[in-house]
């Protein structure tokens, strides 16, 4: 169904992945051959590819093979150029059905007997060996005859036009966005005319992949349905099935899952109708991915153990661990924590080094999220952490990214406006005058993309900086009550202690943990779960001074620092906050059961104390406070070394 949607069979194809493929699901779509037959029976095995490339193949073989075994008085030699038309059909067929192999060797077979750089035939294997490809060198030694075949070309013309759209997508394999835009920019301005129609979507429907993959969803979007109009028109099953893939990604990005969802069930239905269980396998788990957002559980797990069963037959490792990924998110959405940390376990087993980059960090964040629900704090850190940082490294990556592609689509229209003017120069050559006015008026336009050309880069440099403060601000922040994570509350911790050392004041913290929280998920599901931690950190902002710092420490446990307050003051702002609390409503399944907090507060003894010392003397008070029925404060006492001792190890 998609040309890179499986595992390339080169050795040490993760090493390569950051020049070669983006994730798996940014597949480019496949097309038989761009530049269609002038021999009626060759053309009508192009058509039937894009229908049904197992019975193209089939018959292009036994048309070959009947050329090849034709007794000598019949024909004394093979007709060559019908020959190599027929290697170029089985090598379009193999590359759709995705035996990269098999079409790598037809090409090359062909190519011994069409060696003309300017016979179609020859062109049309050239592409097919070419886009079979997927290692570094071999993609760019690719290219390079790819240019070489383009040389002798008339700029513009049909086999230029083709050529230029398989060089595209060798550029997007390689992770050049900016490169493969501003190819098949090119190529998709150059097929307008009626003739050019079948190269013309072709180009469409790469560009669509590459603008998604830079996040212009709104342009991938209308390109793939230039794409789907053309496969639902001339009846291509197999086209159309990719197309409806290709447009659910995209939704799937934007955050529409129900129009996904209904895409993927389409592209599903075509698959089971071509027998595609790949297709099937990859519809399946991104209707998993967009079900999960929904918080249809049931579904979503019924569709990610049919992709799972599916990639594992057909050893795709890669995709085998993204579903787990999924698996383990409806585990933690479930509640059973302990088997999603088990399943990230086994997707982590070699620290990322076999995910693709831009993946790895959510992974991390999952299993944060799974060590948090089983109170493995120290674990849990550990993987958010991890998070923060490759989160931040592939953000800086894609910005780069999406950074070059705009400066690649400006350059190509500039170049489309060059030709433009240069175009009007000649036909405006016979009249000196009227070509005076042109040089003018252009120079003019010069003049106004260089200002254009300098107020982009300063538009660069501010979204730079923009970027940056939001990238700071996210790894701050947690994502679901907007309060500062554990990381930065305890940064802000560590500041408040050392001044209250410095200056001489008083400073008091808490460790403040949600009663019952886990029977309000259970009872209640994990959306009111959610909604309620949210709606403790409101109450906290109302409760609170604005020097006070209230910040996520674990699940449902937060940490308070309150910067010169007394230990009274605490338990006045702790009582306004069990107050509030009471005003959270919960749904009709959680009749009888009301929102409430329990806390321990410890103060800053006169000769000091580090930060954990105080936190483990409140976190024994908050111990003491869920022994005594919960719903209460406690205040640390003398004797908290030893309680807190006993704390850490049930803990541990």
């Amino acid at each position: 169904m998609c040309m890179n949607r499986r595992l390339p069979k080169a050795p040490g194809w993760w090493l390569l992945s950051v020049l070669g493929l983006t994730w798996a699901f940014g597949c480019a779509p496949v097309f038989a051959g761009c530049i269609a037959s002038g021999d009626p029976a060759i053309r009508a095995l192009q058509t039937l590819i894009d229908k049904d490339a197992a019975q193209a193949l089939q018959q292009a073989q036994l048309q070959s093979q009947a050329l090849l075994l034709a007794p000598r008085r019949l024909a004394p030699r093979p007709d060559p150029q019908r020959l190599a038309s027929l290697y170029a059909v089985q090598a379009q067929a193999y590359s759709i059905l995705e035996l990269d192999e098999k079409a790598k060797n037809a090409a090359q077979e062909g190519l011994k007997l069409a060696t003309q750089s300017g016979d179609p035939v020859h062109q049309d294997l050239l592409s097919a060996y070419a886009e079979n490809i997927y290692d570094a060198a071999g993609m760019e030694g690719a290219i390079q005859a790819i240019d070489a075949a383009r040389s002798p070309q008339g700029k513009g013309s049909l086999a230029d036009t083709c050529l230029l759209i398989t060089r595209g997508l060798l550029q997007y394999r390689q992770d050049r966005a900016d490169l493969a835009i501003s190819s098949l920019t090119q190529a998709y301005h150059a097929s307008v005319a009626a003739a050019f129609a079948a190269p013309r979507i072709l180009a469409a429907s790469v560009l669509s992949t590459v603008m998604r993959s830079t996040g212009d969803y709104t342009q991938a979007l209308a390109l793939n349905q230039e794409a789907i109009d053309w496969h639902m028109q001339h009846g291509a099953t197999l086209g159309l099935s990719v197309d409806r893939f290709l447009r659910g990604k995209i939704l799937n990005l934007m955050g529409q899952y129900g129009t996904a969802l209904e895409e993927f069930t389409e592209a599903r239905k075509l698959s089971v109708q071509l027998d595609d269980t790949q297709g099937i396998a990859f519809a399946d788990l991104l209707a998993c991915s967009a079900r999960i957002e929904l918080g249809q559980l049931d579904h979503a797990t019924a569709e990610c153990g049919n992709a799972l069963r599916l990639f594992t037959a057909s050893h795709s490792a890669d995709q085998v661990k993204e579903t787990k990924v999924l698996l383990a998110r409806i585990d933690l959405a479930a509640g059973r924590a302990g088997s999603a940390l088990a399943t990230l376990n086994e997707v982590l087993d070699q620290g990322g080094a076999d995910l693709l980059p831009g993946r790895v960090a959510a992974v991390y964040q999952w299993r944060a999220r799974a060590n948090a629900a089983l109170h493995d704090f120290h674990a849990g850190y550990k993987d958010l952490a991890e998070y923060a940082r490759r989160y931040a490294a592939a953000n800086d990556a894609e910005r780069i990214k999406v950074a070059a592609a705009l400066r690649a689509r400006f350059e190509t229209d500039r170049e489309i406006e060059r030709n433009s003017l240069l175009k009007h120069e000649l036909g405006a050559s016979r009249e000196e005058a009227q070509r005076q006015a042109q040089t003018l008026r252009w120079n003019a336009v010069a003049a106004v993309m260089g200002v254009l050309v300098i107020a982009l880069l300063i538009y660069f440099l501010i979204v730079n900086h923009r970027y940056r403060q939001q990238l700071v601000k996210l790894a701050s922040l947690d994502g679901l009550t907007g309060l500062p994570n554990r990381r930065r509350t305890a940064e802000l911790a560590t500041a408040a202690l050392a001044n209250a050392a410095a200056m001489g004041t008083p400073l008091t913290i808490a460790i403040i943990d949600m009663d019952h929280f886990k029977i309000i998920n259970d009872r209640c599901g994990h959306a009111t779960g959610d909604f309620v931690l949210k709606e403790f950190a409101r109450v906290g902002r109302e409760a609170l001074r604005d020097s006070d710092v209230l910040g996520r420490w674990g699940g449902e446990e937060f940490l308070l620092i309150m910067p010169e307050a007394t230990l009274e003051f605490a338990l006045g702002a702790l009582e306004r906050m069990r107050t509030l609390l009471f005003g959270i409503c919960l749904p009709a399944s959680g009749a009888g059961m009301r929102v409430s907090l329990s806390a321990g507060l410890a103060q800053r003894e006169r000769h000091g104390r580090s930060l954990d010392e105080m936190i483990a003397r409140a976190d024994s008070a908050l111990y003491v406070a869920k022994n005594e029925g919960r719903d209460l404060v406690r205040v640390a006492d003398e004797g908290y070394l030893a309680t807190s001792a006993i704390r850490r190890a049930i803990r541990q």
